[in-house]
């Protein structure tokens, strides 16, 4: 998505990337636990589970955490987390989509409340925004996975929808339906992605200035911080002189 990567190179550079890395690998432990539990504990043979230990493998989570996530779904004392989408507005009217796995909806909806109201937007009601995304596959691989002539070659090749490479990397977007397909046939060509994941593009995007910039880092980096949120989709656009000013 762009603007996404922007955002992310900017949280880079701010260092906020290396901080709380256990909470980190606590809401990659869970997603790998609820998708092992909703289908069998074989990634093979279960793509929600398979994109979750991809994630967690590209964060460099160790295999022995990844196995305990998914055994824990065999076992009948786990907690009963609830998949919760919230949709509202940030600064400078950015759409944003977060997305949760709670077992407490009460806490989780006052704290992501809380968020937007503190940090210059407001809560929406459901379909409030996600009408202007499409829910479609992404596949992520880093920069090193080739130039954008071979990538995008290679994704033309496996049937993807569209590609969009920049210095950062590159994200191939495709159908839900043969997202996993997809994913195969790249990784022959190009190795194992980063990410494999369902995502929300949006059909516009809305450029914002330096101003709403720096509130609307402030709001993402606040859902993000809590243990519920695992994943927040905008349709954010920041220009690299915003990003560099932020920097």
């Amino acid at each position: 998505m762009a603007g996404h990567s922007k955002f992310k190179n900017i949280m880079h550079r701010k260092g906020a990337q290396d901080k709380k890395r256990s909470a980190m690998f606590s809401k990659l432990s869970r997603e790998i636990t609820v998708a092992a539990k909703m289908g069998l504990p074989d990634p093979d043979m279960n793509p929600r589970l398979r994109a979750a230990v991809l994630a967690a493998k590209a964060q460099s989570m160790p295999k022995d955490n990844i196995q305990r996530a998914i055994d824990k779904a065999s076992t009948g004392d786990t907690e009963a987390y609830e998949e919760i989408r919230y949709e509202g507005f940030g600064p400078g009217g950015v759409a944003l989509i977060v997305e949760a796995l709670s077992d407490n909806r009460n806490r989780t909806a006052t704290n992501v409340r809380t968020a937007f109201s503190k940090n210059g937007g407001n809560l929406g009601a459901s379909g409030s925004v996600s009408h202007g995304f499409e829910r479609l596959g992404l596949i992520e691989y880093g920069a090193t996975a080739g130039d954008a002539d071979k990538v995008l070659e290679a994704a033309i090749e496996a049937g993807a929808d569209d590609v969009e490479s920049d210095e950062d990397g590159h994200r191939i977007w495709t159908g839900i339906e043969g997202m996993h397909e997809v994913a195969k046939a790249l990784e022959a060509q190009l190795g194992e992605a980063q990410a494999v994941k369902l995502a929300w593009k949006p059909s516009t995007e809305v450029e914002v200035g330096a101003d709403d910039a720096a509130s609307l880092i402030k709001l993402i980096d606040t859902l993000e911080d809590d243990d519920d949120v695992q994943t927040v989709w905008g349709n954010y656009e920041i220009s690299d002189e915003v990003a560099e000013s932020l920097a």
